[in-house]
C-alpha cells in the first residue's frame, strides 16, 4: 500500500502502528488473495493460519484464554481486519467471524464459557458463528422467533437462523432465540450450541456474490443446559447489541481495506495506461475521479478510528460506529466502481482484483445492520441527545 501515514493519526499508538505494519508483511508471504475452489477447506486453513500466527489472540479479550489484552482492543481489531481485506477478503472473514462469532462469550460468558471456547478460538483450534438473524426477522431484532423453553436444568430449542456466517463449518454458535419472559426485545437469551448438539441441523447452505461459508440453521427439539446460556436469563438483546457494538466499527475497517486496494490499483492502472498521448492519470478527469476516491477514503477511516478510539476509552459508540459503518461502505462501494470506471473494460473481466473487491464490498453495505439501519441509529442517537439537552438547558 501506497500510503501509510494514516498509522500517525493520534487516535493509534505506537504499538498499533508495529502491529499494522508487522500484518502486512505477514500477509504479504502468507495470503494470495485469489478466489478459492473449496470455499469451507480455505476457511478452516486460514483460521488455522492466522491462530497459528496469533493475530486471533486479538479478537477475544482476556489473556488467561488466549487474548492479547484482557479487554478487546478496538483500534487493533480495526487495523487487523483493515490490512487483512485489503490482501483477502475470506482471510479477513475468518478472522472477524472468530472475533463476532466469540464476543459474546468475551463480554458476557462465565468463566467456564471462557476457558472452553475462547482459548481454541484464539488457537484457530475452534471455529466459531454468531446467528441472531432469522427468515423474518433480520434487522428487526425484536421480531425474533426461535424459542427457548425452560426445560428441567436446561433448555429446548425450536426454531430457525439464517445468513449465518461460518454457518455449515463452525464448532460452535452462539444463538439467540426468544426465553418469553417479556415482550419484543426484551423477551430474548442467548446460548452457545455445539455443532454437535442433538437436534441441530443445516438446513441450507446458502451460496453469495462474494463466496464465504453461510448457512441456514434449524432447531428441534435441540436441548442445551443452563451452563449454556450467556449472560442473564432474557438479557440477549444487551449480549447482542454489545457484540454488535464492538465489531460494526470493525466492519468500516474491513471496508476501507477494501477502498484502499482499490485506489492503489486504480494508481497503479491510472499511472501506466497510455492514451491518446499521455497516461491515464495526466486527464484532469481522471484526476478529479482520483481525488474524491482518496478524500472520501479518509473521511472515512477519521470517523472508523474515531469510533474505535472511543470504545477503547470506554465511552459508548453506538451512533459513531453507525457513523463509520455507513460511511466506510458506502464510500468503499463508490471508490471500487470509480476504480472499475478507471479499468474500462478490463474492470469487469472476472479475475482482476477491482472485479472480485466490487462483489466484495456490496455485501458490507447490508450485514451487521443494513445502511438504512445505520441512518435511523444515527438520527434516533442524536435526536435523543438534542432532546435531553434541551430538556436540561431549556
Amino acid at each position: 500500500m501506497a500510503d501509510r501515514e494514516y498509522l500517525e493519526w493520534p487516535f493509534l499508538e505506537p504499538r498499533h502502528r508495529a502491529l499494522a505494519i508487522e500484518l502486512d508483511a505477514w500477509a504479504h508471504e502468507h495470503l494470495s488473495g485469489a478466489h478459492a475452489t473449496d470455499i469451507d477447506a480455505e476457511c478452516r486453513a486460514l483460521v488455522r493460519s492466522l491462530g497459528e500466527a496469533g493475530w486471533l489472540a486479538h479478537a477475544i479479550g482476556g489473556t488467561a484464554y488466549g487474548g492479547a489484552t484482557e479487554r478487546i482492543d478496538t483500534r487493533a481489531v480495526c487495523l487487523i481486519r483493515e490490512t487483512l481485506a485489503r490482501h483477502s477478503a475470506l482471510a479477513d472473514f475468518a478472522f472477524a467471524m472468530q472475533g463476532l462469532g466469540s464476543g459474546a462469550i468475551t463480554l458476557f460468558g462465565t468463566d467456564a464459557q471462557k476457558a472452553r471456547y475462547l482459548a481454541p478460538v484464539a488457537r484457530g483450534a475452534a471455529i466459531a458463528a454468531f446467528a441472531l438473524s432469522e427468515p423474518s426477522a433480520g434487522s428487526d431484532v425484536a421480531a425474533l422467533a426461535c424459542a427457548a423453553r425452560a426445560d428441567g436444568d436446561g433448555y429446548v430449542l425450536d426454531g430457525e437462523k439464517t445468513w449465518v456466517s461460518n454457518g455449515g463449518i463452525a464448532d460452535f454458535y452462539v444463538v439467540f432465540a426468544r426465553t418469553g419472559e417479556a415482550p419484543g426485545s426484551r423477551g430474548i437469551t442467548a446460548f452457545v450450541v455445539e455443532a454437535n448438539t442433538p437436534g441441530f441441523t443445516i438446513a441450507e447452505r446458502i451460496e453469495v456474490i462474494a463466496p464465504h461459508p453461510l448457512a441456514r440453521l434449524r432447531f428441534t427439539n435441540c436441548r442445551v443446559h443452563a451452563a449454556q446460556r450467556i449472560g442473564d436469563p432474557a438479557g440477549g438483546f444487551k449480549v447482542a447489541m454489545a457484540t454488535l457494538d464492538v465489531f460494526r466499527t470493525s466492519v468500516a475497517a474491513a471496508a476501507l481495506g477494501f477502498a484502499r486496494r482499490a485506489l492503489d490499483e486504480a494508481l497503479r492502472r491510472a499511472t501506466t495506461r497510455q492514451m491518446f498521448g499521455q497516461a491515464l492519470a495526466d486527464f484532469q478527469l481522471t484526476q478529479a475521479k482520483l481525488a474524491t476516491m482518496a478524500t472520501g477514503i479518509d473521511a472515512a477511516a477519521l470517523l472508523t478510528y474515531r469510533a474505535a478510539w472511543l470504545r477503547d476509552r470506554g465511552r459508548p459508540v453506538t451512533v459513531e460506529a453507525a457513523m463509520a459503518k455507513m460511511t466506510a461502505t458506502e464510500t468503499a462501494q463508490q471508490v471500487i466502481d470509480a476504480a472499475m470506471q478507471i479499468f474500462g473494460g478490463l474492470g469487469v473481466v472476472a479475475d482482476e482484483t477491482v472485479a472480485r473487491l466490487y462483489s466484495e464490498i456490496r455485501p458490507l453495505r447490508i450485514y451487521e445492520g443494513a445502511t438504512e439501519v445505520q441512518q435511523l441509529i444515527v438520527a434516533r442517537g442524536i435526536i435523543k441527545s438534542f432532546r435531553e439537552h434541551e430538556a436540561l438547558h431549556g
